[in-house]
Parts: C-alpha cells; structure tokens; sequence
C-alpha cells in the first residue's frame, strides 16, 4: 500500500491556463472539483500529478510549482507511476478512479517551448469522482486498488 499526501490543490475558471493554489476544494461525485473549467460528465474530472515530477521539470530550468501544468491535484510521496487505468485512489474521504494516463500536448505547453520537454503528457493521471468530499492540502492520498 503506498501512501502519501496533498501537497496542493489547483483549480481554475478556464482550460489551458495554469492554475490557481486553493487550499481546500469540495470534490463532488460524478462530476469533479466544484468551481474547476476541467469538472464535468466526463472521463477527466480530475487530473493529478506528483510533486516529483514537477521537480524534475525544475531540474531542467523550468521555473514552475504546483498548478503551472493545469493539474487539480498535486500528489507528494507517492508513487503515481504505478497506477494504471481502473485503479482508484483516495484522496482524504474521497475516492477517485483513474481514467486516463497522459495526455496528447497538441501544440506543445509554454513550459515545453522553454525547456524541450514536459511531464503532464507522460506523468499526468485523470479520473472520475467515484465519491466525493471536502479535501484539503496535506490529506493523505493512498492507493487503494492497483
């Protein structure tokens, strides 16, 4: 079992903008983080991505955090890469089931045009809200099923 925690909550009014650090959100089931442009009937209500791979970005020159690559949920400690699609994570009381791994950057983000590379197409994870809850920065965040 691998276990860690939020390290941010990031959400935001419009697509393809970095987004805003909120200290707590209210995840809603069936439809995603309530207030975020990305929340919907959908199959990516909610995307996640690990703090350490937003280090390995800095570790290339970009200047970026949590939120600079649109993700609602910004993960430390724990292990993403493992998860495939169909595993769930809870995330505080909510529980989340991963839908999609990666993404097609189909005009390569301003973070690629300033480093030559960017992590959300290969490290980022979406899922849908199996059931929601209010959640918080530090929440632990425990896969569940793998």
């Amino acid at each position: 079992m691998t276990i860690g925690k939020i390290n941010a909550i990031s959400i935001s009014k419009k697509k393809g903008i970095p987004k805003k650090n909120v200290p707590m959100a209210a995840l809603k089931s069936e439809w995603g983080i309530e207030g975020d442009a990305h929340a919907g009937e959908w199959h990516r209500q909610v995307s996640l991505l690990a703090l350490e791979s937003i280090d390995k970005m800095r570790g290339k020159g970009a200047e970026v955090g949590p939120g600079a690559f649109a993700e609602n949920i910004t993960t430390e400690g724990v292990d993403l890469s493992i998860l495939q699609i169909g595993d769930q994570v809870k995330i505080g009381d909510s529980l989340l089931e991963i839908t999609q791994i990666g993404k097609e950057c189909h005009d390569h983000c301003a973070i690629f045009k300033i480093v030559g590379d960017c992590v959300m197409p290969r490290e980022g994870l979406f899922g849908k809200v199996i059931s929601g809850s209010e959640i918080k920065v530090g929440d632990s965040v425990e896969i569940v099923s793998e």
